[in-house]
């Protein structure tokens, strides 16, 4: 069994993803029972029951739940992650972070607090990705 760690979104998840391409805007609650790729915009809390993954230019505007998630665009409000959390270095998170693990980019702007329930502490890294 390959013990690398999956990094590609689609090399995690297990059920087919909810996607709310680009240009697209959702006013009102989301949930779903597996993961969710978001680029467009949500105005409204949010319930994952998966892999919650947000663009470079995606914005959720309110309070979200998820499993998993990897934000790469603007949150808004508090982001709270039952496991692993990664915030990449062109994410901007206005409100409360909590996850049971956080990787955050060096670059990553995160405007709140940031609580970790698990026992590791918070890992920095450089983020390789294309702007």
């Amino acid at each position: 069994m390959n013990d690398l760690p999956r990094r590609r979104f689609f090399d995690r998840i297990s059920a087919s993803p909810s996607v709310l391409t680009g240009g697209s805007r959702v006013q009102g609650d989301v949930e779903t029972k597996g993961p969710l790729m978001l680029a467009g915009h949500v105005i409204g809390d949010g319930r994952i029951e998966g892999e919650l993954t947000i663009g470079p230019d995606a914005h959720w505007e309110g309070n979200v739940y998820a499993e998993r998630a990897l934000v790469s665009g603007k949150v808004t409000g508090s982001i709270v992650v039952s496991g692993k959390i990664e915030i990449s270095r062109s994410a901007v998170i206005r409100g409360r972070v909590s996850a049971r693990s956080i990787a955050m980019a060096r670059g990553a702007t995160v405007e709140g607090e940031v609580a970790v329930t698990g026992t590791e502490p918070i890992v920095e890294f450089e983020d390789r990705r294309a702007p």
